[in-house]
């Protein structure tokens, strides 16, 4: 019979909507009168407990906070110090060592590959300036600024004889 009431019995705890119908039900009409009024005393006395133990511990806080003030030490210093603590911890961990030697790697690449880059232009550049089309550009622009000199002298020589 015991084997048969044990499956009637949950072994687990209770779930959500157990909990539900658990702080929803009745239980005060199923108790006597004294077993009520333990429980009234019992509920004081813990409320009581609690208070006086919050009491202490906002006593024991304002002590901390005295000795620390004593001490030098203020929210400030203590956040630097929780960074500090907390960057070394970050700095030794293996990811942050592989990451950054992957980053370090990668940027080193990346500068060798600019570097590249810059001296392929550099060289475009130089061949550009020996084509024969550059060369004939660039005496094209020298004989325009040549003849625009000349008319601009020209110009001033006669308006200073006018004057």
């Amino acid at each position: 019979m015991e084997a048969q009431a044990q499956g009637l019995l949950e072994t687990e705890a209770l779930q959500g909507r157990d909990d539900d119908t658990v702080a929803s039900a009745d239980f005060s009409s199923m108790l006597s009168e004294e077993e009520r009024e333990e429980l009234k005393a019992e509920l004081v006395q813990l409320e009581d407990e609690i208070t006086t133990l919050r009491q202490v511990l906002s006593a024991k806080e304002r002590h901390l906070v005295e000795i620390k003030q004593k001490l030098g030490m203020n929210l400030m210093n203590e956040l630097k110090q929780n960074f500090s603590r907390s960057w070394y911890d970050v700095q030794t961990t293996t990811a942050y060592k592989k990451t950054h030697e992957t980053l370090s790697h990668a940027g080193q690449k990346a500068t060798a590959a600019f570097s590249n880059v810059g001296t392929a232009i550099s060289k475009k550049f130089g061949d550009m300036r020996n084509s024969p089309t550059f060369k004939s550009f660039e005496e094209r622009v020298e004989t325009t600024v040549t003849s625009l000199k000349v008319f601009f002298r020209r110009r001033r020589y006669e308006e200073a004889k006018e004057e």
